[in-house]
């Protein structure tokens, strides 16, 4: 259920953008124990400029090859859930050959009701879909 945008420099192959893609969603499926066709993913590339990734003053450099992810999910997983699925992130990334300070994460919590998954409707409050344990 989580809603992933991922932005990137151009310059990757497709099949290179697709197992970013695949690598977060196969470490959200770990972690959090989604279903697998929970699947919903936004990947857009920038020409080169147009992505500012600093380091927040922690002392290191980002590449170009920067990965901004942001991860839009329901509210209610504990801190240590977080950050493990950060390390996930990071791990599955890393062996697709993306350096650690090139992953950078912004995650987002809402409620049940602020979904819609077709037809103008919040199937989690209709009931069409449950809603997913925590």
């Amino acid at each position: 259920m989580p809603l992933v945008r991922i932005d990137v420099n151009q310059g990757r192959s497709p099949e290179e953008l697709g197992r970013l893609s695949r690598g977060i969603h196969d470490a959200i499926l770990a972690e959090y124990g989604i279903p697998e066709r929970d699947y919903f993913h936004v990947l857009t590339e920038h020409p080169r400029g147009q992505i500012f990734a600093q380091d927040a003053g922690l002392g290191f450099e980002r590449t170009p090859d920067v990965v901004m992810i942001q991860i839009f999910t329901q509210g209610g997983r504990s801190q240590e859930a977080k950050q493990s699925l950060f390390a996930a992130i990071a791990g599955r990334l890393g062996e697709l050959g993306v350096a650690g300070e090139d992953v950078f994460i912004g995650y987002v919590e809402n409620t049940a009701g602020d979904w819609s998954f077709g037809f103008g409707r919040a199937q989690y409050v209709t009931g069409e879909l449950s809603v997913p344990r925590k």
